[in-house]
């Protein structure tokens, strides 16, 4: 028989339940006509990898933004398109993901991660960086990282403007090769520290250029870098005890079972 009471207390719960929803509804219109009026008041940029080399600096991100997409500062905060602006630096050779955002004070923050080159080429007074997923990307000027240069005759057609992956069949195949050698080198630190160079002999055939000693080593085609590796292992730990150092120039790990030294 309590049901007039019953009544009454959910007209309560409901008319607070109302209230509640108006409050919340005045308090979101609040925040809307707020950020409505708050105006972009600088830009910030954080480099978030780890590398210790720098393709691209805060200044740089700050200029690409300004050529590729004009003025932010003194912009209404909900006028900024933060999907373009993400979108022209992405573009950008070195850098493999940019994030924009905006926080509540009006300041436009910028993260950014590079890629990070496993190898360059060298073609003349060209330079071109690849990472680990064959994306390549030329050399800008007071930028550099310190790994392993191939050079000679490089299979890729590469001028100042190219960048992004190989299309062409051979040229793709090439540097997937050259790729996962670099990738096996850069797994086994032994031969990411010894080996600073990588010649292109005109047959293709490869000739590995260690930091230290006089050798050369033939190593032919880019593929079964496990085996050839497991062979300049072998002829570090085996043959130059015997022998010594520098007492061969040039080391063939081209056949099947066998080192031959000259």
């Amino acid at each position: 028989m309590n049901r007039p009471g019953k009544i009454v207390r959910t007209a309560l719960s409901l008319a607070a339940l109302g209230l509640i929803l108006v409050c919340l509804a005045l308090a979101l219109g609040v925040s809307s006509a707020s950020r409505n009026k708050t105006v972009c008041s600088g830009l910030t940029v954080e480099i978030r990898d780890s590398s210790k080399s720098r393709f691209v600096s805060r200044d740089d991100i700050r200029e690409y933004l300004e050529k590729g997409y004009g003025k932010t500062a003194g912009v209404p905060v909900n006028n900024l398109d933060l999907k373009k602006i993400e979108t022209i630096l992405d573009s950008q050779s070195a850098v493999l993901k940019s994030e924009a955002y905006c926080t509540k004070d009006g300041m436009l923050h910028i993260d950014i991660v590079q890629r990070t080159p496993i190898m360059r080429f060298q073609k003349g007074r060209e330079g071109f960086y690849a990472d680990a997923h064959g994306y390549i990307f030329p050399m800008k000027t007071g930028k550099s990282s310190y790994v392993v240069v191939v050079d000679g005759e490089i299979p890729l057609r590469l001028d100042g403007t190219d960048r992004g992956k190989s299309t062409s069949g051979k040229e793709r195949i090439w540097l997937e090769q050259m790729t996962a050698l670099v990738k096996y080198m850069s797994e086994h630190k032994v031969w990411e520290n010894n080996i600073v160079q990588i010649h292109v002999e005109k047959n293709g055939d490869l000739v590995l250029i260690p930091r230290e000693g006089k050798e050369r080593f033939l190593f032919g085609k880019p593929g079964d870098a496990e085996g050839k590796f497991e062979k300049m292992e072998c002829y570090y730990t085996g043959i130059v005890p015997l022998k010594g150092k520098d007492f061969y120039r040039t080391v063939d790990l081209r056949y099947n079972g066998q080192i031959i030294c000259k």
